[in-house]
């Protein structure tokens, strides 16, 4: 029999995964391309010969998604694989429909045929969309574990967007190794405040030889998701956040909505800037798709050093990149701390962006008074630092989880917003962990 003809729909992470357990060794199927967006500089590279393993000695081509009907048509496709995450339903099957009209199948690939066990404990942190909270709550589990006594090594969600043959396995425990690796400002915001708190961090593209290292050195595997993808392991306790500033999207975004329905423990975060009607909706929808979930109330309280530096100045508000892109939330944390301290004005910076910043504003309209941490080369960083340097303003908010200071030279003072997470009532994290992890 011939072999079934694929191409892979991604974003430089879950399509990586998905080809290397499923796809890399199955000689029933014959990867043709990936199909990339979302992501920078992606799309007309190749999956390397190196990771795609003796079946693919030439590696395989990825394309701009733009491409895919044509890609179907010229590569002779069975089947199309989506595996990229936070991507509203109707989305998703708009891109079915794209396909399926041009004569391929379409499949999704479920924890079944994608998750890997490890041999030791696992807590995933995952959640229903991008920007709700997880690397807060990952942080506050990493502590709270390290005083039951157990080792902990985080193992984050991918993010290669770099040299892909240097990036199969990448393991962080210092600045240092942040810049040996050539950290975008996305790797940055996750890696940065674990190395902070002492933790290791392994990422990178081949997940079960991740895995292997990561076990070697731990007691407990934390699993820091990205987006609202579900894990890429077995866990023994499965945690997910939801987001009343977002009420209803817990059930309409892709895979956020699976995340939900599997989760052991749901951590409904931010309450205490939230309308406490649009956190009883969000209960309600806990209710109705996973009543068996234990359910924590948590808040995510901000801090400012020397807030009075803020008062009555003309303000830029630099936040994090993917909450603002594609997790389309409006503001962040430095928004509210600009709220919260008495600024004058938070100035615009659309008059002030140059470059791929400029082009960020054109693809998401939402975007107004806040300016998103781009920088997923040197060249964007470039162009972050020169847009936060051209704005009229007094004073940087910045309210990345970084210190964005150390990889951009910014010409105006900066303040530095920082946020973790706050349970309210029990149960808490600390209760549900003792019960879980031995």
């Amino acid at each position: 029999m011939s072999k079934i003809r694929v191409i892979i729909m991604g974003a430089a992470g879950r399509d990586f995964h998905v080809f290397n357990t499923y796809f890399r060794n199955n000689p029933a199927y014959k990867v043709v391309a990936f199909t990339a967006t979302q992501i920078p500089n992606i799309e007309g590279r190749k999956y390397p010969s190196q990771l795609s393993g003796e079946l693919y000695p030439e590696g395989i081509n990825i394309y701009p998604e733009e491409e895919l009907e044509s890609a179907i048509k010229d590569l002779n496709v069975d089947q199309v694989v989506f595996a990229y995450s936070d991507i509203s339903h109707e989305e998703v099957m708009h891109k079915a429909s794209r396909v399926l009209k041009a004569g391929a199948d379409f499949r999704l690939m479920g924890p079944k045929s994608t998750m890997l066990k490890s041999s030791k404990p696992v807590v995933s942190v995952c959640a229903v969309r991008t920007g709700v909270g997880k690397s807060q709550t990952t942080r506050k589990i990493c502590r709270i574990l390290r005083q039951m006594g157990k080792k902990v090594v985080v193992i984050r969600h991918p993010m290669p967007y770099g040299d892909l043959r240097k990036q199969v396995c990448q393991r962080f425990a210092s600045y240092e190794d942040l810049d040996y690796h050539k950290c975008t400002i996305e790797e940055r915001e996750e890696y940065e405040p674990h190395i902070d708190q002492g933790s290791v961090v392994y990422a990178g593209i081949d997940y079960e030889m991740i895995l292997k290292e990561a076990e070697k050195e731990a007691d407990v595997i934390v699993w820091d998701g990205g987006n609202n993808d579900f894990p890429f392991y077995y866990s023994d306790m499965r945690l997910v956040l939801v987001d009343p500033h977002r009420p209803g999207h817990e059930v309409k975004y892709h895979p956020g909505e699976t995340n939900l329905r599997s989760a052991d423990v749901i951590v409904i975060n931010k309450i205490d800037t939230a309308n406490p009607k649009n956190v009883e909706r969000v209960r309600k929808s806990i209710e109705e798709v996973n009543p068996e979930a234990v359910v924590v109330d948590a808040a995510s309280p901000i801090y400012v050093e020397n807030p009075e530096k803020i008062k009555n100045r003309r303000v830029l508000v630099v936040e994090d990149g993917p909450t603002l892109t594609h997790g389309e939330m409006s503001y962040g944390a430095g928004f509210i701390a600009a709220k919260k301290f008495g600024a004058k004005e938070i100035i615009d910076p659309r008059p002030f962006a140059v470059g791929s910043i400029k082009t960020t504003y054109s693809h998401y309209k939402h975007l107004s008074l806040i300016l998103p941490a781009m920088g997923y080369d040197y060249k964007q960083i470039g162009e972050l630092q020169a847009t936060i340097n051209k704005a009229d303003c007094d004073v940087v908010i910045i309210g990345t989880p970084i210190d964005l200071t150390r990889i951009a030279q910014i010409n105006k003072p900066t303040i530095r917003v920082k946020y973790q997470l706050q349970e309210i009532g029990k149960p808490t994290l600390e209760d549900i962990l003792k019960e879980k992890i031995d």
